[in-house]
């Protein structure tokens, strides 16, 4: 059993964080924290250094003991346009095997860091979202965006195959596998309207009110049972591979821990008392 200061050292605290590749604010009194990609004059591509920069800030939130709540977006009216053609895409043509797996892997380890943190993402999508941009959004648990957004997996495109990042298994249980092959294949972008009719956005709002719905959403999810959060995450990634009967037997057992928190008892004593339950996530 870990002893209570190796706990505690474990725990971080996110709202200092001062990332070099991307914008990170705090909002909702450190409870949600706000990520932008900031390079509007390119439509806010990706590099190297951001690629890991990202990767690690969503490795590092899983010992966040203030954040309980991500939003993801992009600056300038644009999302993410991918990896930068330049700084990424050419180098990538003079690389070896090995240097092209390390890429590739680095890139899966953002997806896999995404999925793994407890906190839940909102994506808030605007203008451009295409490969790795297409990527990101398709990583978040929940996705906002604007009548003006175009979401295009658009690997094949550049001679690649749509089994990036791991597109071709998350991408069909968003919105069918017939849907994401017509993507993957094709390279198209998806309009909005299709991306909100298909349940790849949740919603479509107005591009002014974009960010401030965003992290109204993400301040609502930060005041619930942060714990119990992180469980449902965790168990709608889990879940993929395994059976019904499986998959019934974790739920017992998630159910179980959650039912010890004190954020149970506090919901329980606040019906009880007919006010509003204060959530402190333990």
């Amino acid at each position: 059993m870990t002893p209570p200061d190796a706990m505690t050292a474990m725990r971080t605290r996110m709202a200092e964080r001062t990332p070099v590749h991307v914008r990170w604010r705090t909002e909702a009194h450190g409870a949600v924290a706000v990520i932008t990609l900031d390079r509007p004059e390119r439509k806010n591509p990706l590099t190297f250094a951001s690629y890991a920069e990202l990767r690690d800030l969503f490795r590092d939130l899983v010992y966040a003991e203030d954040v309980r709540a991500v939003v993801l977006t992009g600056a300038g009216g644009n999302f993410c346009s991918g990896g930068d053609v330049f700084e990424i895409i050419e180098p990538l043509t003079r690389m070896a095997t090995p240097e092209l797996l390390a890429f590739t892997r680095l890139t899966g380890d953002l997806v896999k860091a995404m999925r793994a943190c407890p906190q839940p993402i909102i994506a808030a999508v605007d203008g451009v979202a295409a490969g790795a941009g297409a990527i990101l959004a398709m990583a978040s648990d929940l996705r906002l965006a604007t009548p003006a957004a175009r979401t295009a997996f658009l690997f094949t495109r550049v001679g690649l195959a749509g089994c990036d990042m791991g597109a071709c298994a998350i991408l069909p249980r968003l919105i069918g596998q017939g849907r994401a092959a017509e993507l993957l294949y094709t390279g198209r972008s998806m309009s909005a309207e299709e991306g909100e009719r298909w349940g790849f956005f949740n919603r479509l709002v107005s591009a002014d009110a974009l960010e401030g719905e965003a992290i109204a959403l993400a301040t609502t999810l930060a005041k619930g049972p942060t714990f119990a959060h992180a469980m449902t995450k965790t168990m709608l990634q889990q879940e993929w591979s395994v059976s019904v009967e499986q998959a019934i037997e974790m739920e017992a057992q998630a159910q179980a821990l959650c039912m010890q928190t004190a954020d149970f008892r506090r919901a329980f004593e606040a019906f009880a008392a007919r006010t509003t339950p204060v959530f402190e996530g333990n």
